[in-house]
């Protein structure tokens, strides 16, 4: 077995070409955007890589054949106990040698860099993209969500890989009645005028970008991990999601007009891009437009949701919930709704998933794993 760097576009070609391979008998696989993937790994459309480095390689077998895939990132953003890269992109044949053969690479050319673990599978980019390894749950991925293989766990376990944190998705049919605790705040919160709940409007992407970065920057930014919003990124963003996003399903809540809770979804992308085959081109734009105006997404996702930390534990959020479930369930919009992945360090955020009558819908697991076997290892600490 050798590992070869990914330099010209024959190797492009094949980075891509092993998963497609790899899932061929998987009906539950969707091909993610070429696009997609490829951007993570360009200069120009990347910024992180202003803030480190990444390198992706294949690897492959005595005779030439492909066999596997992996990337491996620096990222100075990425504030851990210890200096932490991370690998991701993973793809490999169910072989323990091989999968040993690439992440041992990995962590040599990490510790090269300065490195003391690595975090995988992880993205060299935002946590809410191509982040963990699927461990339950295995049915069609929503949209730039990593799907796998169950022996990937066997996989990365047997390596010596240790969970650092799990990532839970629920979901629940859109018809179901919220609990009775969200009309009992929603009724409470009404009563003051100054409350007020409106959807997102495409015609002012300014405006509700500038109040996304504001609440964003007080209710997430302070966390371990994450960091200040820009505004002008959340503008570029929503411009860039014009042509998929449903205004009826992305939410903001304000207080004297003052902003202090988001609720940003989308429909199920993934049921557009499943008849793609990993192409983007003019036809599959056109094809897009066809399916929005005349096609039907019976399933929507949850992105993020936010509150400012002043009005946390006011109800706010089933106010606002109440608020858009007026719109969502009383025009019958979609049959079900899923919730991005939430860390399980973040017990606040999966008690407001499980007390809207939700079922966990899938799990991910985060690991990591410590080149200095013997450090104590600790798990993502738990958010207050």
């Amino acid at each position: 077995m050798r590992m070869y760097e990914v330099n010209t576009a024959q190797d492009r070609r094949d980075f891509l070409q092993l998963a497609a391979d790899i899932y061929k008998n998987d009906p539950n696989w969707i091909r993610p955007l070429d696009k997609d993937i490829e951007e993570v790994f360009d200069p120009g459309k990347n910024k992180f890589f202003k803030k480190g480095e990444c390198t992706r390689w294949l690897l492959k077998d005595d005779s030439g054949l492909v066999i596997g895939r992996i990337a491996a990132f620096v990222n100075k953003s990425y504030k851990q106990e210890q200096p932490t890269g991370g690998i991701g992109f993973f793809e490999c044949i169910n072989n323990r040698d091989a999968a040993n053969f690439m992440f041992d690479y990995c962590k040599l050319w990490l510790q090269d860099r300065g490195m003391e673990a690595m975090d995988g599978p992880i993205n060299f980019g935002e946590r809410d993209t191509w982040w963990g390894l699927q461990v339950e749950g295995f049915q069609p991925p929503l949209y730039r969500m990593n799907y796998n293989p169950p022996y990937y766990r066997q996989l990365f376990e047997a390596y010596g890989f240790q969970l650092y944190f799990e990532q839970l998705c629920f979901s629940m049919p859109v018809k179901s009645r919220l609990q009775e605790k969200f009309y009992h705040v929603h009724d409470e919160l009404s009563k003051d005028p100054n409350y007020k709940a409106i959807q997102y409007d495409k015609k002012r992407p300014e405006k509700f970008a500038k109040d996304f970065t504001y609440i964003y920057n007080l209710a997430w930014a302070a966390h371990p991990g994450d960091k200040q919003m820009e505004e002008r990124t959340m503008v570029k963003m929503l411009k860039s999601i014009e042509q998929v996003i449903d205004e009826r399903i992305i939410w903001f809540t304000y207080y004297k007009d003052e902003p202090i809770a988001f609720w940003l979804n989308l429909p199920d992308l993934n049921q557009y891009f499943k008849h793609f085959n990993g192409r983007f081109g003019w036809i599959e734009k056109l094809r897009l437009l066809w399916m929005k105006n005349f096609g039907k997404i019976d399933r929507f996702t949850g992105l993020v949701f936010g509150v400012i930390p002043a009005y946390q534990g006011k109800g706010v959020d089933g106010y606002m919930i109440v608020e858009a479930a007026k719109v969502i369930q009383g025009r019958h919009l979609y049959n079900e709704y899923e919730m991005q992945w939430i860390g399980d360090f973040n017990p606040k955020m999966v008690n407001i998933a499980q007390s809207l009558g939700t079922t966990m819908s899938r799990k991910l697991h985060t690991y990591r794993y410590l080149f200095d076997r013997e450090k104590e290892f600790k798990r993502h600490p738990v958010l207050k």
